[in-house]
């Protein structure tokens, strides 16, 4: 627990803490089971504060050079180095993930704090010298204003810096809304991007549930909405925020496959498998939940190396090292999670592992042992939902083709995976797989901060992936320029439409 944190969470409006709002919301320490802090409750009042604050910022910081906004991005990506360890602690004792997987979690969001610093080359533009009859042509990309996002408990560090380092470079001011359910880490982020020399109102955060996300999104000074969420919730954003002209990116749910073809290495594929389903408690939108298994002699190899390793699996609080895999996020959700293992059973899957019964289910804090099930099928619930926790899936196929066919039958197309020593097996399933991110022998295919991060089908509303370019792209318009220094004055007017000469 961080010693500076406060007993009740305030918002970040203006460059400093605001108290107000319409209650508290209790924030948890899921490996204890008990509360540790509050966090005021935002209202309409407190948004439109926060919103007001990033439009009296915006003419400042928009015409700040991309170079100085760089060089503040720059001290603020040493300044969370600085700091990891703390954001590390605030992230376990909030979320329940081990401290080991907290830290990997800062790392990867200062990855795009690093990328965003480059924008005085990624914002250059485009330009063509005599581009006809005299006339110059040139693109720009320009800010589009207040910009907000809602990010989700998961990440509750990586994901707001998903967001708004980038739409800080391009010259946009932001309002966050995090979780409730692990807000600590935010409002720590908003400080010390203050103290790497952010003006006030550049980044403002609110705390608080629906209520703020609803206030937010029907804001008519908010140009675009970022979300990471379930998909339920991205569906019901978009349509509610395009209604009102905004430009929204809003990710949802997932459902990632996992393909083990039988010249696999086994060994390293059920280690990947075991990782990639029970890392985090399974509480990552990039979580594999669906091993596909090519033939029955890879299936039966799986569940006996899988179910061996699940066995040494160490589960634990958060805060103690060596944990691999620590509680979910809340009560409410183990019961959800519960409530999934006891309909796969009633729709006939074999429960090989059953995490209920796990010996942690015994501990204070909001513990499931890791499940696995053998013999699902694509009409079960376990399979079309996504479960959000410690639940592994396998599904038998016959070929290759059965499963790519599984995989983009799916509504939820976030990623999918291939494990094989098939260099030509490998380039089939990039070009077949119809998913937002493919990994090959690469069992969470999450791309580094200078590519992109999104899904397709009902895994993402809107038409821009997240960070790298694309992310700079979503929080940017383009602006085309025509122009033209004649030496004289033309004698008669034009009629006809210009072109090159």
């Amino acid at each position: 627990m961080s010693e500076t944190a406060p007993a009740t969470i305030p918002h970040w409006i203006d460059g400093s803490t605001v108290r107000g709002g319409a209650g508290v919301l209790p924030v948890f320490n899921p490996s204890l089971g008990r509360i540790v802090r509050e966090l005021k409750r935002a209202g309409r009042s407190e948004v439109a504060a926060a919103v007001a604050s990033a439009e009296r910022a915006f003419p400042g910081w928009s015409r700040t050079t991309p170079l100085k906004r760089a060089r503040i991005l720059f001290r603020y990506r040493e300044i969370l180095a600085a700091n990891a360890e703390r954001l590390a602690a605030l992230i376990a004792e909030e979320h329940g993930k081990t401290r080991a997987d907290a830290r990997a979690e800062v790392a990867r969001g200062i990855e795009v704090i690093e990328f965003a610093c480059g924008a005085p080359h990624l914002l250059k533009g485009e330009f063509s010298a005599d581009a006809g009859g005299g006339v110059d042509n040139f693109g720009m990309r320009e800010p589009l204003g207040v910009v907000a996002g809602v990010t989700p408990f998961n990440f509750p560090v990586m994901v707001p810096l998903w967001m708004f380092p980038l739409a800080l470079a391009a010259g946009n001011t932001f309002v966050l809304k995090p979780s409730e359910r692990d807000p600590s880490a935010a409002l720590l982020l908003a400080q010390l991007l203050t103290d790497a020399g952010a003006p006030p109102g550049v980044l403002n955060v609110i705390q608080g549930d629906r209520l703020a996300v609803e206030a937010l999104i029907e804001h008519p000074r908010i140009a675009a909405v970022s979300l990471v969420g379930s998909t339920p919730v991205a569906r019901e954003v978009y349509l509610r925020a395009t209604r009102t002209g905004k430009r929204v990116q809003a990710l949802g749910g997932a459902k990632n496959h996992l393909v083990v073809m039988p010249d696999a290495d086994l060994e390293a594929a059920a280690q990947a498998l075991i990782g990639a389903a029970y890392g985090s408690a399974g509480e990552r939108c990039m979580a594999v939940s669906v091993a596909v298994a090519v033939g029955d002699e890879v299936a039966e190899r799986l569940i006996e190396l899988m179910t061996r390793r699940i066995s040494r699996l160490r589960i634990g609080r958060s805060d103690e090292e060596g944990v691999e895999m620590g509680p979910l996020v809340t009560d409410a959700h183990r019961t959800r999670v519960r409530e999934y293992i006891e309909c796969g059973v009633a729709e006939a899957a074999r429960l090989a592992v059953d995490g209920r019964s796990h010996p942690c289910v015994g501990l204070p804090g909001f513990f499931l042992g890791p499940s696995l099930f053998d013999h699902v099928r694509p009409h079960m619930r376990i399979y079309r939902e996504e479960i959000f926790g410690p639940v592994l899936g396998l599904v038998r196929v016959a070929s290759y083709r059965d499963a790519i066919d599984l995989i983009n039958a799916h509504a939820l197309a976030n990623g999918a995976a291939l494990f094989t020593q098939s260099g030509a097996t490998a380039r089939e399933f990039i070009a077949d797989a119809a998913v937002g991110m493919v990994g090959v022998n690469v069992p969470v295919p999450v791309p580094m901060a200078f590519h992109s991060f999104g899904g397709w089908r009902a895994s993402l509303h809107g038409d821009h992936h997240m960070y790298g370019m694309e992310g700079l792209r979503f929080y940017t318009h383009l602006k085309t320029v025509s122009q033209s220094w004649p030496r004289s004055a033309p004698t008669e007017p034009a009629f006809a439409m210009p072109a090159p000469e």
